[in-house]
């Protein structure tokens, strides 16, 4: 049984009556990938904007493995000291991660950021020496549209993203860098300007499909019209 973990914040944890890409990318791998498969995380539930607390558990389809670690407001800050005991007691063996905007937005700079995702990395690995991870880019968002300083330090804190892969990806524990999706738009994927809508969750969870299709042959290509 391999075991999933998504790791994220408001992209992920998702909001009352969506999808989430959690959903989608279950979908997709309900018919790409051979194996028994399941999602795993100490917490299921989505954030409720109306109270502004994670616990609703309205999802458009409820019908799936909706165990993840994620949360509004939450970044790779809040997850670096988290991962290590998650990792452990959830047996995850491939964690699938999005965080970077909470961060940049309301924390920490891109050096600082990167090297949280450093200590993530060493915390995931300590508990489980063979964890697999996948992670997604700081994808468009509004404030990046609106304000050139924050673009520009999205920009950098990607690229360090990228050196940090490179550098910490090893055969006994594999990091890959998924692409940003490249035809992701905010006006179009995303209800707000930076959270996702039904193409955009299709968008993101393509981006972690692809990722490990060609990166470890897992799956299968992403396809949106198997994943409703």
């Amino acid at each position: 049984m391999l075991r999933f973990m998504p790791v994220g914040d408001s992209m992920t944890i998702g909001s009352a009556g969506e999808h989430t890409w959690r959903y989608r990318l279950w979908r997709h791998l309900c018919t790409e990938y051979g194996g028994p498969f399941t999602f795993v995380g100490p917490r299921e539930t989505l954030h409720d904007q109306a109270t502004d607390s994670p616990t609703s558990y309205a999802y458009a389809d409820p019908d799936f493995p909706r165990a993840h670690l994620a949360g509004w407001g939450e970044g790779w800050q809040h997850m670096a000291p988290l991962i290590g005991e998650t990792v452990r007691s959830q047996r995850a063996d491939v964690l699938l991660v999005s965080l970077g905007l909470i961060d940049l937005g309301f924390y920490t700079n891109a050096e600082q950021t990167a090297d949280n995702v450093r200590a993530f990395v060493a915390g995931a690995r300590a508990a489980n020496p063979r964890i697999r991870m996948v992670v997604l880019p700081v994808i468009p968002n509004i404030r990046a549209e609106a304000d050139p300083s924050f673009a520009t330090e999205v920009t950098h804190f990607n690229e360090l993203l990228a050196k940090a892969a490179a550098d910490l990806d090893t055969p006994g524990s594999p990091l890959l860098l998924a692409a940003v999706p490249p035809s992701y738009d905010i006006h179009t994927d995303t209800y707000d300007g930076t959270h996702p809508n039904a193409t955009g969750e299709h968008r993101i969870a393509e981006a972690f499909a692809e990722a490990m299709y060609e990166g470890w042959e897992l799956g299968g290509p992403y396809s949106a019209s198997c994943t409703p």
